[in-house]
């Protein structure tokens, strides 16, 4: 009764974990991966709008996985289409997941554990050229499929204070 009660609060606890550490994000958004099993074919839709083009913005991948996860990190494929355009410009991406020691780089209670990483770095901002709608497609791309023990996945978009350094 207990774990299930856990269970059933866990991805309220998750979502008000991200969204508490740090600033509010311009767009944050998680999607549940269904029988916790994440085929090649489930493939989150992310839609937010942009209205400031030119400020530098810090995407991040949220993800939420067992402590039974085989890997110590995943390739995600992003597929990116901005107002107006009609095809998507895809990116692949590598996150870490782990050290090389196997200690999980996220935050964990029980077998349960949330990572917030960064999917571009200061020195490389992400741009958005045009205001309004972006879409972003998100699916892994792993050489097992499907991609066991992934509870949840999800985007966060802040703005990024690029404040000039002497130098």
């Amino acid at each position: 009764m207990l774990r299930k009660l856990f269970l059933y609060l866990l991805p309220f606890s998750f979502y008000f974990l991200i969204a508490g550490c740090g600033t509010a994000p311009q767009y944050q958004e998680h999607f549940n991966i269904p029988k916790n099993s994440w085929d090649y074919s489930y493939r989150p839709e992310f839609h937010f709008e942009i209205t400031d083009t030119g400020a530098a913005y810090q995407l991040s991948f949220l993800i939420r996985h067992t402590d039974a996860y085989v890997f110590n990190n995943i390739w995600i494929l992003l597929d990116t289409k901005a107002p107006g355009d009609t095809v998507f410009h895809p990116l692949r991406v590598e996150i870490p997941l782990a050290a090389n020691t196997g200690q999980w780089l996220g935050r964990g209670v029980g077998e349960i554990y949330e990572q917030r990483m960064a999917i571009n770095t200061p020195d490389n901002p992400a741009m958005f050229e045009r205001k309004g709608v972006y879409t972003i497609r998100m699916a892994h791309d792993m050489r097992k499929n499907p991609l066991n023990e992934v509870m949840q996945v999800g985007l966060r978009i802040e703005k990024m204070n690029l404040a000039r350094r002497p130098g």
